[in-house]
């Protein structure tokens, strides 16, 4: 959708943004400049872009500032009109970090976050920014809340099957249809 605006030009950039949340292990210290540092964090936002535009397009708006990737700690402070902007992996913010991601929004801006809350990185403690974003905004207006399932998965076919795996602590019985 975002790519479709930009080309449309009902928006004027598209603003990619992650948390910098490790998946369960820890990487420590990465050297390099801040761009090779958040790369890992990142990568996966380069891969989808370059699902859907050719990668040297990708290049020539990156270079240009109509596509930005940043990281959720470099959002503060900012206000972002005619834009784009995706937050991934929302479920890994913390509910300040939520607060001040969606309070970045300027005049002409859409926001669109996205997130498996059933795979929150976060310490036990730590409650979820989109948990707590979902609970809070089910009654306003403008605001859209989108469920997903395993028939909306759009990767390799088996995907859908291993996510049904893991819904039930005990093995599924085949079903008649597979």
């Amino acid at each position: 959708m975002a790519v479709n605006m930009l080309r449309q030009g009902t928006a004027k950039r598209v603003v990619l943004v992650r948390p910098a949340v490790e998946a369960g292990e820890r990487l420590g210290y990465l050297p390099g400049d801040i761009v090779a540092k958040i790369n890992p964090y990142i990568r996966p936002l380069f891969d989808a872009l370059n699902d859907m535009m050719e990668p040297e397009q990708v290049k020539r708006y990156m270079e240009n500032d109509i596509i930005e990737i940043a990281p959720l700690a470099y959002m503060r402070g900012r206000t972002l009109n005619q834009a784009v902007i995706i937050l991934d992996e929302g479920q890994n913010t913390t509910i300040p970090q939520m607060k001040m991601f969606l309070t970045r929004m300027g005049n002409g801006s859409k926001i669109i976050v996205t997130g498996d809350i059933t795979q929150v990185d976060l310490p036990r403690q730590t409650r979820s920014g989109l948990v707590d974003a979902i609970g809070r905004f089910k009654a306003i207006e403008r605001i859209g809340i989108v469920y997903l399932s395993e028939k909306d998965i759009v990767r390799h076919p088996l995907v859908q099957k291993i996510v049904l795996a893991y819904e039930d602590d005990k093995p599924r019985k085949k079903r008649s249809d597979e």
